[in-house]
């Protein structure tokens, strides 16, 4: 979905199944560029609701992702290189 210049959409997430998943989630356009929204309903601990927003790249799947070496998804600190001494 295309948003205009400076403003956004955002949807009631109806697959959120815990509490650190958003609460609605969306598009928005800042400045020409296009950002997924996130946003959660807090409660201040005065009783005060409010909407807690955060703004992030959006996913890109990657088209050859089953091509890819198991040893990209490894963090570094698991990887075994050849020259690394096991034993």
């Amino acid at each position: 979905m295309e948003t205009k210049l400076n403003s956004g959409v955002a949807f009631k997430n109806a697959k959120k199944t815990n509490e650190k998943q958003p609460d609605w989630t969306g598009t928005i356009n800042a400045n020409g560029k296009e950002m997924q929204v996130s946003v959660w309903v807090k409660e201040s601990q005065k009783g005060v609701k409010y909407l807690s927003f955060a703004l992030q790249e959006p996913y890109k799947k990657e088209k050859n992702n089953l091509t890819q070496s198991a040893s990209n998804f490894m963090p570094n600190d698991f990887r075994i290189d050849s020259h690394d001494d096991l034993f």
